[in-house]
């Protein structure tokens, strides 16, 4: 397949994945939101628990949710799930065009782990599994009992999940599968959790039998972590477009931050929807600041300014050993060959680096995303020179 052709492939997978990522994280929303917003009438049907009344788009709408099956349910009952399940299937295969297909160049890192794109691949199909096992383990452990405890032990399940990746990726796909792996777990709390249970729900209803209380309750469980992890992963699906939240070896210390700060505003944002006072629950607010700014502080690029006058003749050399091979009219990276080069940059010539420095700045030099998995082992001492002399411009 051509480099064109992968790129629109690319495209309309992302494309496809942001339609029905959009939707999911609306229908989850708005539905954990409603059944905030639920409040009992002095009129309601039989069997229902609250009523929600809405305005939008010119006209209202008046919700109920019912605890028990009504006397008789429409043949267009909606069930949404197809959101989930696609947003899944298409980030996937977004992984694999976008990472498996040239696995050793966005996946392997040789001076993390040696290895080879197919052992990262299987690395990669072995972490995305085993970190839903583990969580689905914790929510049906004792430990599920305890909301507080579950949620403590799911942060750390993450935040040591990024930690392992650092150990085994490159940067950039250390922190895309932290992504990957929490999304994971939220399309799977869908298909292996919230949909059953409310089949079986439904089912028993119908029947006119009293359904199993905890179904629903662990379906609301999983669908809360859900809503919780929204924001995180969010940010963790577009950090490969930002090299200086995972340049760092210890890049899980931002996951950290990051899961903790959109944590908090979720909290904030939820606790207001069910009722509580902005103030009851402004304190959320302070301390997903201070998790922001400490990642700010965290992910700051050190100072490259320093050291002896490096002359053009020294940075073509640098770029014509480490960087041409992708950023050239015609590439010859296995990754873009027959295409067009990255972005458009070109850095076989003096101007062409002198036009793209920022860029050079911002990837090679202080994010070191650049070379992809530095394949061609660009020293710490020849990205300061390049540093240098865009200082010096």
């Amino acid at each position: 397949m051509t480099a064109f052709a992968l790129d629109y492939l690319n495209l309309a997978i992302r494309w496809f994945h942001l339609i029905v990522g959009i939707a999911w994280i609306g229908a989850s929303f708005h539905f954990v939101w409603l059944d905030f917003s639920l409040r009992s009438r002095e009129t309601m049907s039989k069997g229902v628990f609250g009523t929600s009344w809405m305005v939008h788009g010119g006209g209202f709408y008046h919700v109920e949710k019912y605890l028990v099956a009504p006397d008789t349910l429409p043949d267009d009952l909606h069930w949404f799930k197809w959101e989930a399940y696609l947003t899944f299937l298409t980030g996937f295969a977004l992984l694999v065009v976008q990472y498996y297909w040239n696995a050793s160049a966005f996946l392997v890192d040789p001076a993390v782990l040696p290895m080879t794109g197919g052992e990262a691949i299987i690395f990669s199909v072995l972490f995305l599994f085993g970190g839903w096992v583990i969580y689905d383990r914790l929510c049906r452990s004792p430990i599920g009992e305890h909301p507080g405890w579950l949620a403590v032990s799911v942060y750390l399940l993450i935040v040591g999940a990024a930690y392992l990746f650092t150990l085994v990726f490159s940067g950039r796909g250390a922190f895309i599968h932290t992504g990957a792996m929490v999304g994971t777990i939220m399309a799977a709390n869908v298909f292996r959790v919230i949909i059953p249970n409310q089949k079986k729900i439904t089912a028993s209803l119908l029947r006119g039998e009293a359904p199993d209380p905890k179904l629903g309750k662990i379906g609301k469980q999983r669908s809360l972590h859900n809503n919780y992890l929204t924001l995180p992963v969010l940010l963790f699906m577009v950090s490969n477009h930002y090299p200086f939240l995972y340049s760092r070896p210890d890049s899980w210390l931002v996951v950290a931050l990051v899961v903790l700060a959109g944590g908090m505003i979720r909290h904030f944002l939820n606790r207001v929807d069910a009722g509580d006072t902005p103030k009851s629950v402004a304190w959320a607010l302070p301390l997903a600041a201070i998790a922001l700014g400490l990642m700010v502080w965290w992910t700051a690029p050190a100072s490259n300014t320093g050291g002896a006058k490096v002359s053009d003749a020294e940075v073509l050399a640098i770029t014509q050993t480490h960087c041409i091979m992708c950023h050239q009219a015609k590439p010859t990276h296995d990754a873009f060959k027959g295409g067009e080069p990255p972005k458009g940059v070109m850095l076989d010539t003096i101007e062409g680096i002198r036009k793209n420095s920022a860029q050079i700045l911002v990837q090679a030099v202080q994010g070191k995303a650049m070379p992809l998995g530095n394949e061609t082992g660009i020293t710490d001492d020849q990205r300061a020179k390049l540093g240098a002399w865009i200082a010096a411009q």
